[in-house]
């Protein structure tokens, strides 16, 4: 374990004193862009996913786990909302990345909101993300994808299409459905996001009866793939036992805690005369995150899986979460503020934590806490 260690340590040192710099004294989503279009050149290459994978990689049994039927070699993935358009599948397992989840995807191509969209907030360690659901759309991306064999598990987050079309809510189910249908053959599970704060019309399936309509016709197609539902933090304990009834009725499989929060008047934003539009994530959703995993994992208990997502930036940040009853981890926020070596530091760091509670596999920590 000696030589992962001290690699971490110096990337970790010259992401945060050299690339970093560098990086937040540009638009943020210029330097996403970009970070896009190297990695999906990057995977592309043999020679250079050998050399990212000696870079990035680590390996442990003690992470492994088998849910559903698919192999995760570690919990931690990438959340949806980072490769919306599916170009890093070919590199991310290099990375060191347990799992992936694309999009998220709708029906129809989307180009977003306007810009500005996407804002540092480097006191909060946390983004504001206005994006607006950009993304190829269902038929391109499944093109893009075809054809591939995947190294890691990848997950299909499908939300509607970001227009004035979907805001009637027969049309939305029809976009959601569309996505659902295309993706039959390509991925390992599906997530079903009902909870972008940035879409045009808001969140109309956050109301249970609406739900209830879009997983009655998501369930007439019903495909073995497993189905997660995405829901926003900023629910009420009320608001999520009427979405848990309605979901626990058609044996979903799973929930994914959470999405961007809305609100702000969160004691963890310390920056002044912020945006009011788009949603936030990092530091600022960790304890709403983790509040909304634990209350989930009290009603449902073992018998679905909960992906918890929101301020992952360490070890000790996943285990929390694990320990409060997520089965998988996901992150993005973490990893822009940490360098890309974390996703080694976590997973190194989570085999440290395991073995200190005389714990042999990271299944055995689910839970725990609760």
């Amino acid at each position: 374990m000696e030589f992962p260690l001290i690699r971490n340590k110096l990337l970790e040192f010259g992401y945060k004193n050299i690339a970093k710099q560098l990086f937040f004294l540009m638009d943020p989503e210029i330097v996403h862009d970009r970070m896009i279009k190297l990695g999906n050149k990057t995977g592309k290459i043999k020679f250079t996913k050998s050399i990212m994978r000696m870079t990035f990689d680590y390996k442990n049994p003690m992470l492994e786990q088998n849910i559903f039927g698919i192999k995760f070699r570690n919990p931690i993935g990438l959340a949806a909302g980072f490769d919306k358009d599916a170009q890093l599948v070919d590199i991310l397992p290099s990375i060191g990345f347990g799992f992936e989840e694309i999009g998220s995807i709708t029906g129809q191509p989307s180009k977003g909101n306007p810009k500005p969209r996407l804002w540092r907030l480097k006191k909060s360690k946390s983004l504001i993300v206005h994006y607006g659901l950009k993304n190829d759309g269902c038929e391109i991306i499944h093109n893009r994808l075809k054809k591939k064999k995947f190294e890691i598990p990848i997950g299909v987050s499908i939300a509607k299409t970001n227009c004035k079309g979907t805001v009637d809510t027969k049309n939305a189910i029809e976009d959601y459905v569309k996505s659902y249908k295309i993706f039959s053959n390509i991925g390992d599970y599906y997530t079903i996001n009902i909870s972008c704060p940035n879409a045009f019309g808001g969140q109309p399936f956050t109301d249970s009866k609406r739900l209830k309509m879009l997983l009655d016709a998501i369930f007439k197609e019903r495909y073995s793939k497993p189905i997660f539902i995405k829901l926003s933090p900023d629910l009420s304990k009320k608001e999520i036992d009427k979405l848990l009834e309605v979901s626990e009725k058609y044996n979903v499989s799973g929930y994914v805690c959470s999405n961007l929060t809305k609100k702000r008047n969160n004691k963890k934003i310390l920056e002044q005369n912020i945006p009011d539009k788009g949603g936030i994530s990092g530091k600022v959703v960790q304890d709403m995150a983790n509040n909304q995993i634990s209350y989930i994992y009290k009603k449902i208990k073992r018998d679905r899986i909960i992906i918890g997502v929101g301020g992952v930036f360490s070890a000790e940040d996943a285990y929390d979460k694990i320990k409060r009853g997520a089965s998988l981890i996901q992150l993005i926020t973490g990893m822009i503020f940490e360098g890309p070596q974390v996703i080694s530091e976590i997973n190194l760091g989570l085999v440290k934590l395991l073995k200190k509670d005389g714990l042999s596999n990271i299944s055995e920590a689910i839970g725990t806490a609760v």
